[in-house]
């Protein structure tokens, strides 16, 4: 069986998520420690015990998601110095949704756990200073007609565009408030079954996203990226990202650029994965993978029984 790794992004949170899974491994509550470390705060306490209000703040959300995701990834390797043999050993590539990417590149050993940790930390304040422009879900109308009406409505100055191709069916789409308006009238005329307000402070992955983009291409060019062990499929390409200067690029372009998932589980699946792994918090990139390939088979581990059920049946 051919598996890829697979990383949430910014939407997965929940609190109470880690807490269980570090109660059960010292690798997961040595990630959490690292990560506090590294922050200089307690992200385990925001994890465990909330407020929801502020676990939800983007510039919390971020580093939150990724310990966690690391959390889990450690208590499956028994060691956080594990984690890269043992995704290597059990994985042919690895995967993250837009924030999920650093996850992904920690597995595959471009990023040590505590510099992915800072970067998204500077990513989601970044991130969460932007305050133009909106989001909004399509459901139920073809990425191509989605792209053609986006282009239709926008203009120079009030511009739109699909910012998450997730799965087929289910689009999201970003840009400037009157664009955003306009866009869906014409998709719900155009067929689009919902056109979804997201309750999001900016214009995730659009070009209102440059400045943004900009800043954190600062904090990368600081940071010691090395060549990934394993695959990391590129959000921007779906292709392999190959090496440190590929990554250093990757990172900052992908927060104004749209997240290319379904071209992302398409490659991996033409590439021979049949199980794909989601590992962190919540199910939701299992419940797209499910959409885009039918055929494959996925396991969630966000807790101690799915990922004892997962050793038991994939790793004994």
């Amino acid at each position: 069986m051919r598996q890829a790794f697979v990383f949430p992004g910014q939407g997965a949170q929940t609190v109470g998520m880690g807490h269980e899974i570090a109660q059960h491994s010292p690798a997961a509550r040595a990630v959490y420690a690292l990560a506090d470390h590294a922050l200089g705060w307690s992200v385990s306490e925001l994890c465990f015990a909330g407020p929801e209000a502020q676990l939800t703040a983007t510039e919390n959300t971020q580093p939150a998601l990724v310990a966690t995701s690391l959390a889990v990834l450690a208590a499956l390797a028994g060691d956080v110095d594990q984690i890269v043999p043992y995704t290597r050993q059990h994985a042919v590539a690895v995967a993250g949704h837009s924030l999920g990417e650093y996850s992904a590149l920690v597995a595959a050993g471009s990023l040590s756990p505590a510099a992915a940790i800072q970067l998204v930390r500077q990513r989601g304040e970044l991130m969460a200073a932007a305050t133009s422009g909106g989001m909004a879900a399509v459901i139920g109308l073809d990425d191509d007609s989605i792209d053609q009406i986006c282009r239709s409505v926008s203009t120079p100055s009030a511009a739109v565009v699909v910012a998450n191709y997730n799965s087929p069916g289910q689009t999201v789409i970003s840009g400037a408030v009157a664009a955003l308006e306009a866009a869906g009238e014409a998709l719900k005329a155009a067929g689009a079954k919902r056109v979804i307000p997201l309750k999001v402070s900016a214009a995730f992955h659009s070009p209102l996203m440059h400045d943004a983009a900009q800043a954190l291409a600062a904090h990368v060019a600081r940071t010691t990226i090395v060549a990934p062990v394993i695959p990391v499929i590129s959000n921007i390409t779906a292709q392999p990202l190959q090496t440190p200067a590929d990554i250093a690029s990757e990172l900052p372009a992908q927060v104004e650029s749209a997240v290319r998932w379904v071209s992302t589980i398409q490659y991996l699946i033409a590439d021979g994965v049949t199980h794909f792994v989601e590992i962190g918090a919540g199910n939701v990139l299992s419940g797209l993978i499910k959409r885009i390939a039918p055929e494959a088979t996925t396991t969630t581990i966000t807790d101690v029984a799915s990922l004892e059920a997962y050793r038991a049946q994939f790793t004994n």
